[in-house]
């Protein structure tokens, strides 16, 4: 038996709502898990993109053994139920660019936890699927709206248990994802973080972070406008990302641009705005990151209003 399962891309934080905020897109990765019945083959993972030369490179350097995230996810799920996993053949079709802020870890954590939930008879609901995949992850701003889709809010709180709520995302905001050559790896874009942050810059994005679920709510795009600024991490990671200052600043005063974010860890940066020319916006950022010697991948897409799901049993 072998079971398909097809992921949206996600991105996190949104500005003001650092590891707590998450929406899913329209770019998918395709995990498919198949029990072998050979005994004593163990572990297959086959990874297959769809994208450039550089992702290809970037796979080169992915565990494809035990040590692989998608496994330690399933083997988490086993042991749930008190088994171990049988031999497996796990392949991951991406079109999700990787280590460039839009969830391809979570995606693939996501879809072998479906897939092997699946296999295993459907043993783990929601809840549980969330909670596993969100202390692979780490925290469950990406993992959430790739199993919910939409717009999600997201908490994992003390004793362990996730609290999601998703929000209505206002269909006439457009979004336009801006994708650049070269990756960040999360765990480069989190070591700028400091351990501490001043109480003047929590009580900024706290006050942020309300202002833009008001803002989401009600369609109010003056106070999102007011809203999509961070004191948490963007400016900690701006130094990471060539272009990434230019890029928002040249959008700041732009009437119909609503605001420009960072895409989870980076370095892919979103462009929100309503009844601007699209066009203006990809030939600007275009421009900037040529300027550095940067190619882009711009695409405007609407949210992904599903999560994961099993297309193929």
């Amino acid at each position: 038996m072998k079971v398909t399962v097809k992921v949206p891309a996600t991105s996190a934080n949104l500005g003001p709502g650092f590891d707590c905020l998450g929406l899913a897109l329209p770019i998918y990765n395709m995990i498919t898990i198949e029990e072998t019945v050979l005994p004593g083959t163990g572990i297959e993972i086959n990874l297959m993109s769809e994208n450039e030369v550089i992702d290809e490179m970037i796979f080169d350097n992915v565990p494809k053994d035990e040590n692989s995230i998608i496994y330690k996810a399933v083997e988490m799920l086993y042991n749930s139920i008190g088994q171990e996993p049988s031999e497996l053949k796990i392949n991951v079709q991406s079109q999700i660019p990787i280590t460039r802020g839009l969830g391809s870890s979570a995606s693939v954590v996501v879809g072998g936890l479906l897939a092997a939930n699946k296999l295993l008879g459907s043993p783990a609901d929601t809840t549980a699927l969330l909670s596993i995949a969100t202390e692979v992850e780490g925290h469950p701003d990406n993992v959430a709206p790739a199993i919910l889709g939409g717009f999600i809010l997201a908490s994992q709180e003390d004793d362990g248990s996730i609290i999601t709520e998703k929000l209505n995302w206002p269909e006439e905001w457009d979004i336009t994802v801006c994708i650049p050559d070269f990756e960040l790896s999360t765990n480069i874009a989190r070591s700028v973080l400091p351990e501490n942050v001043p109480m003047a810059d929590a009580s900024f994005n706290s006050k942020h972070l309300a202002m833009l679920i008001q803002a989401v709510n009600t369609k109010n795009e003056k106070l999102m406008k007011a809203a999509l600024h961070d004191k948490l991490h963007q400016p900690y990671r701006e130094k990471l990302i060539p272009g990434m200052k230019e890029i928002m600043e040249a959008f700041k005063h732009e009437d119909g641009v609503i605001g420009c974010v960072l895409s989870g860890a980076g370095p892919s940066i979103l462009v929100i705005s309503h009844k601007y020319d699209l066009d203006k916006i990809k030939s600007t950022v275009r421009d900037i990151w040529e300027g550095q010697s940067i190619k882009t991948d711009i695409r405007t897409l609407k949210i992904e209003p599903n999560g994961a799901e099993i297309i193929e049993e």
